[in-house]
């Protein structure tokens, strides 16, 4: 049965990354778009982050310009999420979430999710420690909002 840790992205840097690196922690996959009206959920995303990756949270952003409201270049969306959000969490290269183009992890969230297209920025996918999709938030759903079941995500199967 395929799980997140089938898949591989890269890095902002063009370092691979492979998602089996987050084999048995909870993982918040986002895509992002920095001139979406969304953006400021970089900030709760951040904060969650902090909060809970001692506990074995990784919030993963993967920036994608699908809906015209991201940066040229990977340098450019790296620079603005830092100062402005003062994102540390991992954020990969640009992808695309629909399409004939999409992403491969996007293809597998969307139908273990239910739900097809992506509608918007900061569509959120809330993965369990077994690399299994525990739910989809829409794109409004603010970050602490979602707290609580990261929290039970978080407490699941330690």
């Amino acid at each position: 049965m395929t799980t997140i840790y089938d898949f591989k992205e890269t890095e902002l840097s063009g370092q691979p990354l492979k998602l089996s690196a987050y084999r048995g922690n909870v993982v918040l996959i986002v895509n992002t778009a920095s001139k979406c009206g969304l953006a400021p959920q970089l900030k709760g995303l951040e904060k969650l982050y902090q909060n809970y990756q001692d506990q074995g949270l990784v919030v993963l952003g993967l920036p994608s310009n699908q809906f015209h409201q991201e940066l040229a270049n990977d340098s450019d969306i790296n620079d603005f999420c830092q100062v402005h959000y003062g994102v540390t969490f991992p954020m990969t290269q640009k992808i695309q979430v629909n399409g004939e183009q999409t992403d491969p992890l996007f293809v597998y969230l969307k139908q273990a999710s239910g739900h097809g297209r992506i509608k918007w920025n900061y569509t959120k996918f809330l993965i369990g420690r077994d690399g299994h999709l525990i739910k989809r938030f829409a794109p409004t759903t603010t970050p602490e909002n979602i707290e609580d079941s990261i929290i039970n995500a978080l407490e699941t199967n330690k």
